[in-house]
C-alpha cells in the first residue's frame, strides 16, 4: 500500500515536471519563432521569397544587408535613433529619479493623488494626445528635427519611470537616510551620494526600457519627421522601404533591416544583464 502511493506521487511529479519543461519549451518556441524566421527570411533571394515557403534559404545571401547598409538613409536613421533613444533615455532618469525620490521618500499633502495621476498618464493612447502635441511642436519650431521627438517622447516614457523609480526608492531602509542626516548631509547630497547608488539596478533597468520604448516608437517619429527625411528614425525608415527595383515587396530587406535594429538592443541587454536581474528583483523584498 505504502509502496502504491509513493509510486503514485513520484509518479505525479515526474509527470508535473514533464508538463513544465512542455510548457517552457512551447512557450519559448512561440516567442523565438517568428524571430528565427525574419532571421533566415533576411538571406533569401527575391525569387525564393516567392515560390514556396522554406524554414531555410536554399541559397543564402548577403545581399539584403549590403543594401541595407548602402541606403543613406536607413543609415542616417540609424543614427537618428540612437541620438534620440540615448537623450530620451537619459532625461527621463535625471527627471524621473528626481520625481521617484519626492513621491517616494518624502511625505506631503496630494501624494499619493499625484503618483495615481502619474499612473493614470500611461493609459492615455498616444494617438489621444497626437494632435496637441502636433501644434506645440509646430509652434516651438521643432517640427522635422529630432528634437522634436526628444521633446514629445518623454510624454510617454516618464509616467512609467517614475512610477517604476518610484517603488524601488520607498522599497530603501529609512534607517540609511536617517544615519547621512545625523551626519549632517543635505537632503540633495542624501539623494545624490546614498540613494542613488542603491538604486542603480533599477536605473539600469528603467533606462533600458526607456531606450527600447523610444527606439521601437512609430507613431510620433512618423507624424513629427514628415517634412524632413533626415530626421526619421529607423521604424519610419523601414516601414518607407520601396526596394531594390520597382514594383518589387521588399520583404527580405525589411527582414535584413530589421535584424540591423535589433542587434544594438540585443548587445545592451547583454551587457547590461546582471544589472536588470538584479533590478528586476531589487522591489520584490522590502530592504
Amino acid at each position: 500500500m505504502i509502496q502504491s502511493i509513493l509510486t503514485n506521487e513520484r509518479f505525479l511529479k515526474n509527470l508535473q515536471r514533464i508538463m513544465l519543461y512542455a510548457a517552457i519549451i512551447f512557450i519559448a518556441f512561440y516567442a523565438l519563432f517568428p524571430f528565427y524566421w525574419a532571421f533566415s527570411t533576411s538571406f533569401k533571394t527575391e525569387s525564393e521569397m516567392f515560390q514556396s515557403a522554406s524554414y531555410l534559404p536554399r541559397n543564402p545571401t548577403l545581399k539584403n544587408y549590403e543594401y541595407v547598409f548602402r541606403d543613406n538613409t536607413f543609415v542616417n536613421s540609424l543614427k537618428n535613433s540612437a541620438i534620440v533613444s540615448s537623450l530620451t533615455a537619459v532625461l527621463a532618469l535625471v527627471v524621473g529619479s528626481f520625481a521617484a525620490y519626492a513621491l517616494g521618500r518624502l511625505r506631503f499633502k496630494g501624494r499619493v493623488v499625484m503618483l495615481y495621476i502619474v499612473l493614470s498618464m500611461t493609459m492615455f493612447p498616444a494617438i489621444s494626445i497626437l494632435s496637441g502635441l502636433y501644434t506645440i511642436v509646430r509652434e516651438l519650431g521643432f517640427f522635422g528635427t529630432p528634437l522634436a521627438l526628444i521633446a514629445t517622447y518623454p510624454v510617454f516614457i516618464l509616467p512609467f519611470t517614475v512610477w517604476v523609480l518610484t517603488s524601488f526608492f520607498r522599497g530603501l531602509p529609512a534607517e540609511i537616510e536617517q544615519a547621512a542626516i545625523v551626519d549632517g548631509a543635505t537632503p540633495f547630497q542624501t539623494f545624490r551620494l546614498i540613494l542613488l547608488p542603491l538604486t542603480a539596478p533599477a536605473l539600469v533597468t528603467t533606462g533600458l526600457l526607456a531606450f527600447v520604448l523610444s527606439w521601437n516608437e512609430y507613431l510620433f517619429a512618423l507624424n513629427f519627421t514628415t517634412t524632413n527625411p533626415d530626421a526619421k528614425t529607423v521604424p519610419v525608415t523601414i516601414a518607407q522601404f520601396t526596394g531594390q527595383f520597382a514594383r518589387q515587396e521588399p520583404i527580405a530587406e525589411i527582414m535584413a533591416a530589421a535584424m540591423v535594429v535589433t542587434i544594438p538592443l540585443v548587445v545592451l541587454v547583454l551587457i547590461f544583464q546582471n544589472r536588470i536581474v538584479e533590478g528586476l528583483t531589487a522591489g520584490a523584498v522590502k530592504g
